[in-house]
């Protein structure tokens, strides 16, 4: 695997496991940070469909799907973290 898409599978763990942290915590209060979540969640769901497509090598351009794909990562880890801190 290259060194970005080594990047990509760790980030994507440490991403899921943050993601999953949240959930119980946005579950258990904090309701005005349910949009923030939820539109985090939606690029999540995005991050997981692009990864999906590299992972299958469906696709010539996977160069440009990596990118974007990281790109994607860090918005993600970005908006995590921004809900983190709120709670």
């Amino acid at each position: 695997m290259t060194e970005k898409g080594e990047f990509l599978g760790e980030e994507r763990a440490a991403l899921r496991q943050l993601r999953d942290e949240l959930r119980v915590q946005t579950e258990l209060g904090k309701a005005e940070l349910r949009d923030l979540y939820e539109e985090v969640e939606r690029k999540w769901y995005e991050l997981e469909g692009r990864a999906r497509v590299l992972g299958e090598g469906m696709r010539e351009d996977a160069v440009e799907v990596r990118s974007a794909a990281t790109l994607l990562a860090e918005e993600v880890r970005k908006g995590f973290e921004h809900l983190r801190s709120r709670l």
